[in-house]
């Protein structure tokens, strides 16, 4: 049995999530919230995601999926197709002691993982930068909203924000 999926993600207002393989905000809080959700958890992320972040994050571990047989880095999982990097996330949540799983992006990563994902953590970033990478697009009505916060901008964050914390409806999301 799989565990459930939690993507955790930053979205503008435009759907952009990036550009040149970056993100193109400064969101002290959201940095915060992404920490705190994905802590002692395994996280599946694509290696262009990886790459930008330069290696693996203390207190989580991590599955990379790429399609490069050649990619390898210290202190990471590497799977090369969608259930190999399920099952490896599986395997690493048991000997985590947790039960959830974060999906992190980018992304492809996300369009795999949306028709599976029981939880959506959301920051919704209110701007419309200019960017290069989008969040997919998914049916809003299969979940249902758990949370909201609004937050203002501020020292740390350049932009105001909404926290955003969704399930999906039916308990029977297809993997």
């Amino acid at each position: 049995m799989r565990l459930p999926l939690a993507i955790v993600a930053a979205i503008a207002d435009n759907g952009v999530i990036g550009r040149d393989n970056r993100l193109i905000w400064r969101l002290r809080s959201d940095l915060r919230r992404f920490r705190d959700l994905t802590w002692g958890k395994p996280m599946i992320m694509g290696r262009k995601t990886y790459d930008s972040i330069g290696k693996p994050l203390p207190g989580r571990r991590t599955v990379v999926l790429t399609r490069d047989r050649s990619f390898a880095a210290p202190g990471v999982e590497v799977a090369h197709g969608w259930d190999q990097a399920l099952a490896r996330a599986d395997a690493l949540a048991s000997e985590m002691g947790t039960d959830e799983i974060s999906v992190i992006g980018g992304a492809e990563i996300y369009a795999l993982a949306l028709p599976g994902t029981r939880r959506l953590y959301l920051t919704l970033v209110h701007a419309s930068p200019e960017g290069d990478t989008l969040f997919p697009a998914y049916d809003r009505s299969a979940f249902r909203e758990l949370w909201r916060r609004e937050c203002a901008k501020g020292p740390d964050d350049e932009h105001p924000f909404t926290f955003l914390d969704l399930e999906r409806r039916s308990s029977a999301a297809g993997r």
